[in-house]
């Protein structure tokens, strides 16, 4: 048993990117570094460090003589991050499927249940876990695959949570995800990724519609 020690950076990045997600932090405002260093009680450099990786995750931008700006959402970005989900997305969890180990298939289970809970509550939790839930599918296909596709989920994290917004949604969501689970523990790939490819276009659809105005 180990004791994991988060830097100073570490947690400012986890706080803020809540913040982001939340919608605490408004797309298109300015990051107020000297306040929110203060609310945090740290110093403005590991806020800084904390700001770049967030803006390497395509959260913020930083502008000169402006500081960083929480990147707006727009159609143009959803379908962009959305349509690179649904070219790479089905057959990678299709290959988790193929070469899932019984340690795989435990972790996707617990994954998936932690949704679950979530799913539903306040907070940018149920979020997190659906990320974590199709990164445990996907992460048997190997390390740059994960990587890769961790990177589109980043992204794409703001918009599922708008997308989570409207009633009945989170329902829908859950039963596509147990739909899609099963399979997957199933070893079906074809199935996983047809599955996988419908969950995503749908989410697509629906944002391209409530993005346009």
């Amino acid at each position: 048993m180990s004791i994991i020690v988060r830097s100073l950076p570490d947690q400012a990045y986890e706080i803020v990117r809540d913040h982001i997600l939340l919608g605490t932090m408004a797309p298109g405002t300015a990051v107020q570094q000297a306040a929110v260093a203060n609310q945090l009680g740290i110093s403005k450099i590991p806020l800084r460090e904390a700001l770049g990786r967030l803006e390497q995750d395509g959260l913020v931008t930083s502008f000169p003589n402006r500081g960083y700006v929480v990147n707006t959402l727009t159609a143009e970005e959803a379908t962009e991050v959305f349509a690179l989900r649904l070219k790479l997305e089905p057959g990678a969890t299709a290959d988790g499927a193929r070469r899932a180990t019984p340690a795989d298939r435990d972790h996707a289970r617990a994954e998936l249940l932690a949704l679950e809970r979530e799913q539903g509550t306040a907070g940018t939790g149920h979020v997190t876990h659906n990320r974590a839930f199709h990164m445990a599918l996907i992460r048997p296909a190997g390390g740059i695959t994960s990587q890769l596709m961790e990177r589109l989920h980043i992204l794409s994290e703001r918009y599922v949570r708008v997308h989570l917004e409207p009633q009945g949604r989170d329902d829908r969501a859950r039963d596509e995800h147990r739909a899609l689970f099963d399979a997957w523990m199933a070893g079906d790939a074809p199935v996983v990724e047809t599955l996988t490819a419908r969950h995503i276009q749908g989410t697509l659809d629906d944002l391209q519609r409530e993005l346009a105005g």
